[in-house]
C-alpha cells in the first residue's frame, strides 16, 4: 500500500477520534482502516495510537507524526490538484522540436496563434536536424518533415508538402534543364548536410523509388543559404516548395522534373502515447490538424 495513503489514513483517525468515522470519510471499512494502521505502524516499527474500545488516542510518536505530515500532505494536495489542471486544463510548458528551417515556413505563426487562444500554455521550441530521443529529450511533440521510421512513435501526418527542384534561369541556361532525375548527376547540386558526404535526392520513376547521386557544390545545415546561393546561379536545389515558392513566383527560380518528385513528403507531427496525455498536447494536436485541414491520419 502507498504510504500517502497510509498516512492519510492515520490522519483521518487521528482527527476523527474514531476508526469507524475515519472509515465513513474516507469511505472504507472499518477493518480496511485498522488494516492500514497497522501496516503504518508496522513500517515505522512503533506504535502510533492508542486504542481501547471506546477511544482512540496519540501516542508520543502519534502526534509527532500529525504533527510533520501535515505539511507533507498539503504539498502532495496542491501538486496533486495541479497536476490533475495539467490534464483537464491547457496549461504548463509544451516541448516541440522540429527541422531547421522550419524558422522561414508558418510555424512560428501557428505557435503563435496557439499561444494567443492558450495563454497558459508556454512553448519551447528546438530546431535541429539531428535524430531525438523524445524521452531522453524530454519533446512532447515532435514535427518531422518525410517518412517517420520509428514504429514506436504515435503519428499523426497533418498535411502533405511537395518537394520542387530548381534552379535560377542563369543557372539552367548555362548548364541546360534536365529532361530526367538521373541527369541531375552532371549538375552542381546544393544539399542539406545532414545527407551526408556522398548526398543522394529521391525521386519516384513509374510509381517506384528512383535515388540519384548528386555532386554537392555546397552542403548547409539549413536552407536559406542554399536558397540563397541558387539565387545567385550556382547550383540546383531540392527542397519543399514553401520554403521556394515566393522566388518560384517571381521568376527567380525554375522548378523542373515535377512530374518525378516523390509524393511521400508529409508534415508530421509525433508523440509517444496515445494515453495519458496532458491536455496541453492534445489541445495542440487539435490545433495542428484543425489549420492543415485535417488531411493526414494517425499512425500508431
Amino acid at each position: 500500500m502507498d504510504s500517502l495513503d497510509l498516512i492519510r489514513t492515520f490522519r483521518e483517525v487521528a482527527s476523527h477520534g474514531s476508526f469507524s468515522r475515519a472509515a465513513t470519510k474516507l469511505d472504507v471499512s472499518k477493518a480496511t482502516v485498522s488494516k492500514y494502521i497497522a501496516e503504518l505502524e508496522t513500517r515505522l516499527g512503533v506504535r502510533l495510537l492508542n486504542r481501547s474500545t471506546r477511544a482512540v488516542s496519540l501516542t508520543d510518536a502519534g502526534a509527532l507524526l500529525l504533527e510533520r505530515s501535515k505539511p507533507m500532505m498539503e504539498m502532495f494536495e496542491l501538486t496533486q490538484a495541479e497536476v490533475q489542471e495539467h490534464a483537464n486544463h491547457p496549461t504548463g510548458r509544451l516541448r516541440i522540436s522540429a527541422p531547421l528551417g522550419s524558422g522561414q515556413g508558418d510555424l512560428p505563426k501557428l505557435l503563435g496563434q496557439f499561444m494567443g487562444h492558450y495563454p497558459d500554455v508556454c512553448v519551447s521550441l528546438q530546431l535541429t536536424n539531428r535524430p531525438i530521443d523524445m524521452a531522453e529529450d524530454a519533446i512532447d511533440l515532435a514535427l518531422h518533415f518525410g517518412p517517420i521510421e520509428d514504429e514506436n512513435l504515435i503519428v499523426r501526418k497533418l498535411a502533405r508538402r511537395d518537394l520542387v527542384v530548381c534552379a535560377s534561369p542563369l543557372y539552367w541556361k548555362k548548364h541546360g534543364k534536365p529532361a530526367h532525375p538521373r541527369e541531375l548527376a552532371g549538375h552542381d547540386a546544393l544539399t542539406q548536410s545532414r545527407l551526408g558526404s556522398h548526398p543522394a535526392w529521391r525521386f519516384e520513376v513509374d510509381g517506384q523509388p528512383f535515388d540519384v547521386e548528386v555532386r554537392s557544390r555546397m552542403d548547409a545545415t539549413e536552407a536559406a543559404p542554399l536558397i540563397e546561393i541558387a539565387l545567385q546561379g550556382f547550383g540546383v536545389i531540392y527542397m519543399p516548395e514553401m520554403l521556394v515558392q515566393p522566388h518560384v513566383d517571381h521568376g527567380e527560380l525554375v522548378p523542373v522534373l515535377q512530374d518525378y518528385v516523390r509524393s511521400d513528403m508529409w508534415l508530421s507531427a509525433a508523440y509517444l502515447q496515445r494515453r495519458h496525455n496532458s491536455a496541453a498536447l492534445r489541445a495542440l494536436l487539435d490545433f495542428l490538424e484543425s489549420r492543415f485541414g485535417g488531411r493526414g491520419k494517425t499512425r500508431g
